[in-house]
């Protein structure tokens, strides 16, 4: 059983993120959670008083058990459930909360919410969750295809270990698309790997041979900009989901925050899965 949970507004991104969860883990027994976090400062009636709006939250309440129900008639999995969660906070605090409580394997999430900051790649909630939630995270575009992950891509620069905690989410969801799996290196012109990082590199390509010999293949590009190299990647492989490590904080940074959507196509389209040790 995997228990899921997908933060939601409402918008047509998290209903896509739904749905993309729905298509990835078809014919898998799942629990899924949909939490609407709402803010205490959107819902007071009056600024002096900090009280929730009674008609606020009824509204919401009511939105999200009929999006549930309208979920449960649609769904054609039988074993596919779906669960309400309704609750007034602070988004980060609730989500870990609900992780302990519903013991969650992976939180779903769209790139943006209904008042996300369109020139930005990810919306504040998003980001949030990835730098700050220790669940492994799979982010999904408002255009992203419904359709299980045929070509993977794995950007890294080998400068972190890859323990099982991090294999064993990358081998499962290769397995959910009988994917092909393509680990790249971006290196900047003259740039070669110290003896730690080739020591990493050996280990992840001793995994990947082991476990997959005839679906995985390794590509060094050479570029002056990682994001570009990565651009060039994606688009020539038909890549249709990248999977990154959050340890890597610094290399993550480089490819997903602060980057304008116009420069880097590939991210209005491709999800993201952020593996957490």
């Amino acid at each position: 059983m995997k228990n899921i949970l997908l933060p939601t507004d409402f918008s047509e991104n998290s209903i896509q993120a739904l749905k993309y969860a729905q298509t990835l883990f078809a014919f898998k027994e799942c629990n899924f959670y949909l939490l609407y976090v709402g803010t205490l400062l959107d819902t007071q009636k009056d600024e002096s008083t900090f009280q929730l709006d009674s008609e606020s939250i009824v509204s919401t309440k009511t939105k999200l058990t009929d999006l549930v129900k309208n979920i449960r008639r649609s769904n054609a999995e039988t074993n596919h459930s779906f669960f309400a969660l309704h609750e007034y906070g602070f988004f980060i605090p609730t989500i870990k909360k609900h992780l302990e409580e519903k013991n969650i394997d992976l939180i779903v999430m769209g790139t943006k919410g209904a008042s996300g900051i369109k020139e930005k790649v990810l919306g504040s909630n998003a980001g949030d969750v990835i730098t700050k939630v220790q669940c492994n995270t799979l982010v999904v575009p408002a255009q992203a295809e419904l359709s299980k992950p045929r070509e993977i891509a794995f950007p890294t620069d080998f400068n972190i270990f890859y323990s099982l905690e991090i294999l064993r989410p990358m081998e499962e969801m290769i397995r959910l698309g009988k994917a092909h799996f393509r680990i790249m290196n971006a290196l900047k012109v003259g740039d070669v790997l110290n003896e730690e990082q080739e020591k990493n590199k050996e280990h992840l390509l001793d995994f990947m041979e082991e476990t997959f010999p005839e679906t995985h293949s390794f590509h060094t590009i050479t570029n002056q900009k990682v994001k570009s190299a990565i651009q060039c990647f994606v688009e020539s492989r038909e890549i249709d989901m990248m999977i990154m490590v959050a340890k890597n904080l610094n290399f993550i940074q480089q490819i997903l925050f602060d980057s304008i959507v116009e420069q880097l196509s590939f991210h209005t389209k491709i999800p993201f899965y952020v593996i957490h040790e």
